[in-house]
């Protein structure tokens, strides 16, 4: 098919949303396109071990996941570029969407570009993801059993991030840059009640320390600063753990699909936007539980929910 003609669907991202949503959207002979972006996979690409998604008792390295995804994605038609999409326009139909050099057109539209964690932005920060750094502590918090771990941050998500992972260290350290935290009470009680948390108040990490393991480097300690003396201290642990909030990939987007007040899409029915053909799966919409598992399911809904309006609207039989 070339890029003039006008696709059943397009589904814009290659996560566990994007390519579950183009595994049921080619068996349902849809013939999707998949503009997966130029780091096609999602934040699963930036995790090591996967132990809880169902059906690998033994885990499996999010990359390979990934990996296997897209791979079943192609064997049933998904036709799947790794570009990523600058602009939609949703002023006429069929819908338009465009790359740095390519354009297409679809009767449907899938939105699964999900969602970025904040990070620190200090140096060294990207080649310590997934050792010793992460932003999911459902995904990556059994791996540091009686470990010593931080969480930065401090509203509701990092309240429930130290939280869990009590589970399984030995201690946590919750490090805010204030002396008061933005969480709600219930979960800042909560947290202050739990014997293996303690806070490190007026605190930032100003940089990470690291060793050799491997072929990698491994997170060992941090740097910090405290914000109302100026002093510099250090801090040994097994792991940091990121909680100051999410960005929804979003921005590309055009006014009219309505967002929340930080950028997440809303959905009217099931899993279809305020505008019709354009449905919005995964982390893009979900704020709350961002797993891969809930994602991956979100893509089935929505293939499901396109194919219906697809029907409906008498553009397939």
């Amino acid at each position: 098919m070339s890029e003039s003609e006008v696709r059943n669907l397009i589904i814009i991202g290659g996560g566990p949303t994007g390519y579950t949503a183009g595994i049921y959207a080619a068996r349902g002979a849809l013939d999707p396109l998949i503009i997966a972006g130029y780091q096609a996979g999602g934040q699963l690409m930036l995790t090591t071990e996967v132990e809880n998604f169902p059906g690998f008792p033994e885990g499996i390295m999010g990359p390979k996941l990934m990996d296997d995804f897209r791979e079943q994605a192609e064997k049933f038609g998904s036709k799947i570029i790794n570009e990523d999409v600058t602009e939609v326009d949703l002023s006429q139909r069929p819908y338009t969407v465009k790359t740095y050099d390519k354009e297409f057109k679809a009767h449907a539209i899938v939105i699964a570009t999900g969602a970025s964690a904040k990070w620190l932005g200090l140096e060294n920060e990207q080649e310590l993801i997934g050792s010793g750094l992460s932003s999911c502590a459902t995904c990556d918090g059994a791996f540091f059993k009686e470990a010593t771990l931080a969480v930065v941050g401090g509203g509701d998500s990092a309240m429930e991030e130290a939280t869990f992972l009590t589970k399984f260290a030995k201690n946590v350290i919750i490090l805010h840059r204030r002396d008061e935290l933005r969480a709600s009470k219930i979960m800042e009680e909560r947290a202050r009640k739990n014997p293996k948390i303690e806070f490190m108040w007026n605190t930032i990490v100003t940089g990470y320390k690291s060793e050799q393991d491997g072929f990698v480097k491994k997170l060992v300690g941090l740097e910090l600063e405290d914000t109302v003396t100026g002093e510099a201290r250090q801090m040994e642990v097994d792991a940091l753990f990121m909680a100051i909030g999410h960005r929804p990939n979003t921005k590309f987007l055009p006014e009219e699909l309505e967002r929340d007040e930080v950028g997440y899409l809303l959905t009217t029915e099931h899993t279809m936007t305020n505008v019709e053909g354009v449905f919005a799966a995964g982390d893009v919409v979900d704020h709350r539980y961002r797993q891969a598992i809930t994602a991956a399911a979100d893509g089935c809904r929505a293939a499901i929910d396109a194919e219906r309006w697809l029907a409906e609207e008498g553009l397939i039989e």
